[in-house]
């Protein structure tokens, strides 16, 4: 948890640069929107908060909107935009039992090597009928094939993503790793085609790739998305 900490610690000093749109604008949107899905008018939880940018989304339609974060650099940036956050880590949240309605988390649990327990503790906080809403790396992707063909890249200007665990899972390794009492209801998915956030800059493409993306993101071909996104209900 260390280097993750000193990782992001370092990335939230330019994190959100650029996110205001493209690409990046992108991504936070679906996710919002897909938590809104069974967040609306619920108390939500944000595992991996960061700076707050899909957290900010999401509070303009829940009941209450907090979220938890290991770097205190990007809890600042949170904090700075007047959200509800603390510092936890995934695999400890710092809530009681049964204290939420739908705890959610993106592109976060691929970095963290113990899923299954960030996966329980998170079904731990929520309450019976309420939902887990999370993505993970999918090994089905374009963006897998990517990194694969040219390795990983520099996210800072001290580490890269080399310098902490990232793991792209398939749709069968996920399911196995949901924890007792959580039942899947629904799957998506993010970055379908995309080959390269660049692709947003160029003139006339920008627009169309967005509309595209969103028309994908429950088709079937939201199954190669590079982002699998995964809403399980608790059960019991």
């Amino acid at each position: 948890m260390t280097d993750n900490r000193a990782y992001y610690d370092a990335f939230a000093q330019r994190y959100d640069d650029g996110r205001d749109r493209g690409y990046h604008r992108l991504i936070d949107d679906q996710a919002a929107a897909l938590v809104r899905r069974v967040g609306e008018g619920r108390d939500v939880l944000e595992v991996g908060c960061g700076t707050g940018l899909v957290l900010q989304r999401v509070a303009r339609f829940a009941r209450s909107a907090q979220g938890i974060d290991l770097s205190p650099g990007m809890l600042a940036h949170a904090r700075a935009r007047g959200l509800d956050v603390r510092e936890g880590s995934a695999t400890a949240l710092p809530l009681p039992d049964e204290s939420v309605d739908v705890a959610y988390s993106f592109k976060v649990l691929s970095h963290v090597p113990e899923l299954e327990r960030a996966l329980a503790e998170m079904l731990r906080v929520v309450r019976p009928g309420g939902h887990l809403v999370f993505d993970v790396y999918n090994r089905h992707s374009l963006r897998y094939l990517i990194k694969r063909a040219f390795g990983p890249r520099a996210t800072s200007q001290q580490f890269d993503e080399a310098a902490i665990s990232t793991a792209f899972l398939t749709p069968d390794e996920v399911v196995r790793k949901l924890p007792p009492g959580g039942r899947l209801v629904a799957r998506a998915g993010i970055r379908v085609l995309v080959p390269h956030p660049a692709v947003f800059a160029v003139p006339g493409v920008g627009a169309a790739v967005r509309a595209l993306e969103w028309s994908l993101m429950d088709s079937p071909a939201a199954r190669f998305a590079g982002f699998a996104v995964y809403t399980v209900e608790k059960t019991r």
